[in-house]
């Protein structure tokens, strides 16, 4: 097959790439990090490259002057007449044939996410499934030849109260004659849920062993490494899903699945191969093995669960979103490829229905609002937002498709929590002056000396719409006024947008803005989260709650203030408006180290009525309303204090 040379600059990355392949698809194979919303479907905009001119590639002759496969329509969309001109082409779309030198810009370059997902302090009782026994036996003699296995286990069953049908994991078997002899007939035996040995080391260990907790959320994963038989959390590490190169959202992964020979393959095995990294350096920093590790627990929504098993996900996407197995999973950590104990098994969390899966069984067994009194709606926020509203006498969970908008994708100037993204905005009434907090940096925008920002990412981006509307610049359709008496507002292309940032305080060569466009992408989102809390509010025969719970890596750095102007969910009290972190995880951790919460999920799992709302009669109607701001007719009563001036009545 022919190859061609390919440069990406300014990273200086170069190597030969398959004729035919794509920008995007030689991007990975180089290892350069390119924004990618929608997985290659050319829908967002956000991989744009330009063709670089002369001999930027510094390696032979300049490029020849048709290096890329014809400029496509679709390209049109995001790229206009002198941009076109200037060499700049959509990553996703542009096939190599020819020698070709790449330039990245800023806006384009994915950078390390910032992903936010510590644990949370959790009391409950410690009771893993991974249990170490001290164990000392007699050599064999000629009067007691028993196998090395029938030895020890008579002794686990009569001085460690186990069971006669007590079995040996292959690898544990492989090497206990060994582990034996070397420890002179004393050894360290690990045992999975009093079912089977799982592991056996020489000598009586004092150091312990491991488990790990993962979240494997559709942006971004987080594992959580524990010490037995102590319990105690170690050392947490992130990283973000290495699926996002194939698909911003569940959709797009499941599509990429479908329509591409090996795409199940391609991306379990991403997945796969990120969370071995991942071990590597979580293992890393611990000075520890991976061997030491036993037991895994995961937790994520029904696709990243099937993609994680390399299960076909291709009828999630299709209604009614049935997946191949509602209850816990138990497999071999070897099975799946994962470099941990070779006798390690790993706990899959039980699915709920739709798109509401384990990580919200998770996030139950973590805030446990079965056994409340108080009327809690739960928000887990991200790409697939999951809903829980309920108490002890009854839970109603449903999902639904916010979309990446509210992580930053869709979004003129959207960004990932990335170190330069603005994560939060404030508008004076008065002067229409902005202030903006970027991170990476810890002073707001009048204090900074230096241009950073690069974009807005999700909880930036609410708190933008949130502070256009509470003062006046956008109405409650999300429609800009006219005749603002600030420079910050004008019109590009015929559509109306607001300054954020001029050229002067970012890292682009260009203002940041928010433009009506992204309004209406936060409306969207924000109408999907508010419209399926409303119909299970309804379901359950309720007119208000007494709680919200905010959910989740994103869901903790959203401010409730923003989120409450822009009508994110039903009004109340943000005294009773708190974040809890990545519950999911804390859920995942908690099944881990209590195998009564694992029975407890199988329980909750089985409990909760799930609301699939597209089937809902007036679904239709009451989106439309959930996409004002804060709501067609629905009233916010907390926030008065807070908007400092009348909603007008759309009633």
């Amino acid at each position: 097959m022919k190859k061609f040379h390919v440069t990406f600059q300014p990273a200086g990355r170069r190597g030969e790439i398959a004729a035919g392949k794509t920008i995007i698809e030689a991007s990975r194979e180089l290892g350069v990090e390119l924004e990618s919303s929608c997985g290659g479907r050319r829908s967002c905009g956000k991989c744009r490259v330009r063709i670089a001119k002369g001999n930027l590639a510094a390696a032979g002759p300049p490029p020849p002057s048709e290096p890329l496969s014809p400029f496509q329509e679709g390209e049109g969309k995001f790229i206009g007449a002198e941009e076109r001109a200037a060499g700049d082409r959509l990553a996703c779309a542009a096939q190599i044939q020819g020698d070709v030198a790449i330039f990245v810009p800023e806006e384009s370059r994915g950078g390390r996410q910032v992903v936010r997902k510590g644990a949370a302090e959790k009391s409950f009782a410690l009771k893993p499934a991974v249990v170490l026994h001290l164990v000392s036996l007699a050599a064999p003699t000629f009067q007691d030849p028993r196998g090395d296995f029938e030895r020890l286990k008579s002794v686990l069953v009569q001085t460690h109260n186990l069971p006669a049908t007590l079995t040996i994991d292959y690898h544990a078997l492989r090497r206990l004659p060994a582990a034996l002899r070397e420890g002179k007939w004393q050894v360290t035996v690990a045992t999975w849920m009093e079912k089977e040995i799982i592991a056996v080391e020489p000598g009586m260990a004092e150091s312990g062993v491991y488990v790990l907790a993962v979240d494997i959320g559709t942006t971004s994963v987080a594992a959580y490494l524990c010490h037995l038989p102590s319990g105690r959390l170690i050392a947490t590490e992130t990283m973000m899903n290495p699926q996002v190169a194939y698909g911003e959202d569940v959709m797009s992964r499941i599509s990429y699945g479908m329509t591409h020979p090996e795409g199940l393959e391609t991306l379990h095995r991403s997945l796969i191969e990120g969370l071995n990294r991942l071990l590597e350096t979580l293992t890393a920093k611990c000075g520890i093995s991976s061997q030491a590790i036993l037991e895994m627990a995961m937790v994520g929504n029904p696709a990243m669960h099937h993609l994680f098993l390399g299960i076909r996900p291709d009828y999630l996407g299709l209604s009614p979103f049935p997946p191949a197995i509602h209850q816990a999973v138990n497999i071999k950590a070897r099975d799946l490829g994962l470099q941990i104990h070779p006798g390690a098994n790993v706990h899959c969390l039980p699915l709920e229905a739709g798109f509401v899966g384990a990580d919200t069984v998770g996030v139950l067994i973590a805030e446990r609002p079965h056994r409340q009194q108080q009327m809690a709606l739960i928000i887990d926020v991200g790409t697939n937002g999951e809903l829980v509203l309920g108490n002890r006498e009854k839970l109603l969970a449903t999902s639904c498709a916010t979309g990446p908008a509210l992580e930053g994708a869709h979004i003129t100037f959207g960004l990932r929590a990335a170190p330069g993204a603005i994560e939060g905005i404030r508008i004076d009434r008065e002067t229409w002056d902005v202030s903006f907090k970027v991170i990476g940096r810890d002073t707001w925008s009048r204090d900074a000396t230096s241009p950073t920002a690069k974009g807005i990412c999700g909880s930036g981006i609410i708190d933008g719409v949130a502070e256009l509307f509470r003062t006046g610049a956008i109405d409650g359709r999300g429609r800009f006024a006219s005749n603002l008496p600030s420079p910050r507002f004008r019109t590009n292309g015929g559509s109306p947008e607001f300054v954020i940032a001029w050229q002067r305080e970012t890292a682009l060569e260009k203002d940041i803005t928010i433009t009506q466009g992204d309004v209406r992408n936060v409306q969207l989102a924000k109408a999907a989260l508010y419209t399926g809390a409303k119909l299970m509010m309804r379901r359950l025969g309720i007119t208000r709650v007494d709680k919200v719970v905010l959910a989740g890596a994103f869901g903790s750095y959203i401010n409730p203030r923003s989120a409450l102007i822009l009508g994110m969910f039903p009004d109340c009290d943000l005294k009773k408006v708190s974040a809890v972190g990545n519950a999911a995880g804390d859920g995942a951790r908690i099944a881990l180290l209590n195998r009564d919460r694992r029975r407890e999920a199988e329980r909750i799992a089985a409990r909760v009525e799930y609301l699939e709302l597209t089937v809902e009669p007036d679904f239709q109607q009451e989106f439309m309303d959930a996409m004002y701001l804060p709501h067609k007719k629905d009233l916010f009563p907390h926030l008065g204090g807070i908007m400092g001036r009348d909603i007008p009545s759309r009633k």
